[in-house]
């Protein structure tokens, strides 16, 4: 049964009042985002395995310890979800980075994916599935179908902040996955946005309206 995990790490709520705040600007909106995406990578990798290496130091050979060749790949959804993809980047540049597109259907207002692009190795694979909110959970079932339709097995989701309902119809749809919250937040308006939230997170990290 897949986990929800909420942190409560001073530097993400620090960061995160700032990322809320209709006064922060673009720049300081996506950096802001960055930053957190990091904080959140290196905890939502805690459970990584590990193997011993034997290195030489300036002082004497010794067992040490790597990551046990983890195969990972980050999904952003797209748009929002690429302002966090730098972020895991940094600690882990070797990971492989996908994209899914999903626009939403005016007719039904469910999400429709548009766009696929993983890596090859999709099997071998461990996914983070990236979004900055988790509003009405839509979008990250149909990402997360996305990627098991294409034979991933491991998959984690990640966002700033989520609503209750979409926590719920998350692990309903996919009780397998972990989800990873910056934030949980009070409740979803009657037009779908996160309350309090922080607006359009695509449009804050762009510049768009």
């Amino acid at each position: 049964m897949g986990k929800v995990y909420v942190f409560d790490h001073p530097l993400i709520q620090h960061k995160l009042t700032y990322i809320r705040d209709v006064k922060t600007g673009t720049k300081e909106f996506r950096e802001l985002v960055d930053e957190v995406a990091s904080l959140m990578a290196f905890e939502a990798t805690r459970d990584l395995p590990l193997e011993d290496v034997e290195i030489e130091t300036p002082v004497c050979k010794t067992k040490s310890k790597v990551i046990a060749g983890k195969k990972l790949g980050i999904v952003p959804i797209l748009r929002a979800g690429i302002g966090m993809v730098d972020g895991f980047l940094k600690l882990m540049p070797a990971a492989k980075v996908g994209h899914v597109g999903l626009y939403r259907d005016p007719e039904t207002l469910q999400p429709v994916e548009y766009y696929v692009k993983l890596p090859n190795d999709v099997e071998e694979r461990d996914f983070i599935v990236v979004d900055p909110m988790l509003a009405t959970g839509g979008s990250a079932v149909e990402a997360i179908n996305s990627l098991k339709k294409r034979g991933a097995k491991n998959i984690k989701f990640m966002c700033l902040i989520a609503a209750p309902e979409g926590v719920e119809i998350v692990k309903e749809a996919h009780p397998d996955v972990d989800i990873y919250i910056a934030a949980l937040d009070e409740k979803l308006n009657d037009h779908g946005y996160i309350v309090p939230g922080l607006g359009d997170a695509g449009d804050r990290l762009f510049g768009t309206k």
